[in-house]
């Protein structure tokens, strides 16, 4: 478990799908996810993570709001898998909409950074998206994450003619 000053990032618990799904499964939250998704893609997503924080120490975990408990997304840390940064880790992170805009994700994200730098040998961690997604790009480079076109990949997930198939890739090295 990591604790910030607002907020928990903890390993997912039974009865988190619903209320991740709940809170994450909407048309603005999904947009650059691929819409809205069926419940089994959740199942899939919290089983890969647990099976992550078992293996490894690390997931996407759930963060919580401090002050009230309240599942505001996901944030931290996975092996990639896919494209040129396959045996990467990825930082990535999803909050629900009313977390938007709070520096939540960015407290989260620093918080796994962080983590991640005292725990792993990486050295670096990779961020994906789409072009499109600004919001997420933005906070890479607020991060101190840095584009890096060589890296960019098709998508597995999506047909090459898909507006979400063409990810971008932003790096940050391990710091000295």
């Amino acid at each position: 478990m990591i604790e910030t000053e607002r907020l928990t990032l903890r390993p997912w618990r039974d009865g988190d799908v619903d209320s991740f799904m709940g809170a994450t499964n909407t048309p603005a939250v999904m947009e650059h996810l691929g819409g809205i998704q069926p419940r089994a893609t959740f199942e899939g997503a919290a089983e890969r993570s647990r099976a992550s924080q078992e293996a490894h120490g690390h997931c996407l975990w759930i963060v919580e709001r401090r002050a009230d408990a309240a599942l505001l997304g996901f944030c931290g840390l996975k092996l990639l898998g896919i494209g040129p940064v396959a045996d990467d880790i990825e930082i990535g992170w999803r909050l629900r909409e009313d977390a938007w805009g709070q520096g939540y994700a960015r407290e989260a994200a620093e918080a796994s950074l962080a983590w991640g730098w005292a725990n792993l040998d990486a050295p670096r961690i990779v961020a994906i998206t789409v072009e499109a997604n600004r919001r997420s790009w933005g906070l890479m480079e607020r991060l101190g994450m840095q584009r890096r076109a060589d890296l960019d990949f098709g998508h597995p997930n999506f047909a090459p003619d898909h507006p979400l198939h063409r990810h971008i890739v932003y790096v940050i090295e391990r710091p000295a």
